[in-house]
């Protein structure tokens, strides 16, 4: 039986994401956001987004943002304005799924009222540990770019120790930097020693920013302070990973001379193929029913 497949918008990794949907067997592609896309999709259907007939369709693709609060998707390649409604998620069909790299209350809020499925992909532990891996690489590439010493013997503290955090201290670790990992759970910071990083409790972050060339912040809430950055010497520079606003006082490294860059989507900057086939790899487990929908 032939599925129907509307991807709607998307950037750079959408383009491998749809490569890989391609060899899915009996199935039918519809691409809304894509005219002007200089490359083209042989055997995919290009279409507006009023075309689309959502009670046909099997599956849609958001972006990774999903949706805006008021349910504009954005898209790189088109200069088209798609809002989508309730009344448009009404139409869809019951078995339908609705696939977004993160969620928000518009999106979440719909979806839930008319019962529809609703995968946001970023809060999957597989894609976010397999895209953990594009943003170590990501981080060393700044820190390269942006500082004027070598990694090796630097003295590196990661802040959290989560799927990104755990990647971004071993690559470190592994190009020969000195790395603390800085975390709130017993647990974790027994890890960390055991893996041979120095281990920091979350509350004595400001005791140990004096001995630091880079800190990289991985949690999504204000944890770097002002009493950590006022230790930092000089020539130190932040990398924050998390999601907007990020983790960290910018506003007071600003102040203190300290450079700060909030380093979002680094997977789809640095290794969008990558980045794309991940995703792909994820909706099409749920698309051949490798994987229970839920």
């Amino acid at each position: 039986m032939n599925q129907l497949i509307a991807v709607i918008g998307g950037d750079a990794r959408y383009l491998e994401l749809i490569r890989q949907l391609q060899t899915l067997p009996d199935t039918t592609i519809f691409l809304v956001g894509f005219d002007k896309l200089e490359q083209g999709f042989t055997g995919l259907k290009q279409v507006d987004f009023s075309e689309l007939e959502q009670e046909r369709l099997d599956a849609v693709i958001l972006p990774i943002t999903g949706t805006n609060s008021e349910g504009y998707v954005e898209t790189v390649f088109s200069d088209q304005e798609i809002k989508l409604t309730e009344q448009w998620f009404a139409k869809l069909k019951k078995s339908s799924i609705v696939f977004a790299g993160i969620t928000n209350d518009f999106l979440t809020s719909v979806t839930d009222q008319l019962h529809v499925s609703l995968i946001p992909l970023f809060n999957r532990d597989d894609v976010a540990i397999y895209n953990s891996i594009p943003t170590a690489e990501g981080t060393i590439m700044m820190a390269i770019e942006h500082t004027d010493y070598t990694i090796h013997s630097s003295r590196v503290i990661v802040v959290g120790f989560g799927r990104v955090g755990n990647t971004v201290a071993n690559k470190f670790s592994a190009l020969g930097a000195k790395v603390s990992v800085c975390a709130r759970s017993i647990m974790d910071l027994a890890r960390i020693t055991e893996m041979g990083h120095t281990a920091i409790p979350f509350d004595k972050l400001h005791e140990h920013t004096s001995n630091c060339d880079l800190l990289i912040n991985t949690i999504p809430a204000k944890v770097v302070k002002k009493e950590s950055i006022q230790q930092l010497p000089s020539h130190a520079f932040i990398i924050d990973l998390a999601s907007k606003p990020g983790g960290t006082d910018f506003d007071y490294a600003d102040q203190r001379g300290i450079k700060a860059i909030l380093a979002r989507s680094l997977p789809g900057i640095v290794a969008p193929k990558t980045a794309g086939k991940i995703l792909a790899d994820v909706i099409k487990q749920f698309l051949t029913n490798e994987e229970e929908r839920i």
